[in-house]
């Protein structure tokens, strides 16, 4: 080894045992700190695994048990049974109010939403489909145009176009982005932009002709072209 590379690789060994020696400087300084900050880690991650096993799978389970009734209602269409409940189980407005940080919790939201939609209460429709979250590929435009209906229903038609098109443009599918396409189109057809109506049914036609807007979106063109 020349002189040159010997005398470099002494520097680095040097760095190296100057390293080392700092690191166990500091431990030894700092051990009794690095024990309790472990000792905390240790501790919070056994709290939380606890609370996971003890209370927030029995919690969720619980909910589930008790949204069951409400479920039933809401798909019979007895929007305020499933609002509020028979007397005997609860309504997911009760679910909301003891397990509004589950999942279970967070799906009643929806349902609350939609059952006020139907109910003719529209704000409070539009407050509880705000708050709730999912990204469940058929769910979420739903939600999300039904708020678009909401603001309908109010008078809002800036708000409910909005929505609409949030919900269109959501998570394509043959579904949900007709019935939404369709419901943007004649919102801007009733806000007089009858040449971007024509354009978004023209689309549907192009895109979605075997869905059931696609058979009925022929009405809507021939309408506005023979104006």
């Amino acid at each position: 080894m020349s002189k040159e590379k010997k005398t470099l690789a002494n520097e680095n060994l040097k760095e190296v045992e100057h390293a080392l020696t700092s690191a166990e400087l500091f431990f030894e300084k700092n051990a009794k700190l690095i024990s309790v900050v472990f000792g905390a880690a240790v501790v919070v991650a056994l709290l939380l695994l606890a609370t996971h096993r003890f209370y927030t799978i029995p919690h969720e389970a619980k909910a589930k048990e008790q949204i069951y009734t409400a479920e039933q209602y809401f798909e019979k269409d007895s929007f305020n049974l499933a609002l509020n409940g028979d007397g005997n189980y609860p309504g997911v407005l009760d679910i909301i109010d003891n397990y509004g940080r589950t999942p279970v919790g967070n799906l009643a939201k929806y349902y609350a939403g939609i059952s006020y939609l139907h109910l003719g209460k529209f704000k409070e429709a539009v407050s509880y489909l705000e708050d709730f979250k999912t990204d469940d590929l058929l769910l979420k435009p739903v939600a999300t145009g039904a708020i678009g209906d909401a603001y309908a229903e109010l008078g809002n038609k800036e708000k409910a176009l909005k929505y609409y098109t949030e919900a269109a443009d959501m998570k394509t599918n043959s579904f949900t982005t007709p019935i939404y396409l369709l419901k943007e189109g004649r919102m801007y057809e009733m806000m007089g932009n009858k040449e971007k109506a024509l354009s978004i049914y023209q689309s549907i036609k192009d895109k979605y002709g075997d869905s059931n807007e696609g058979r009925l979106v022929d009405k809507y063109i021939a309408r506005l072209t023979a104006i």
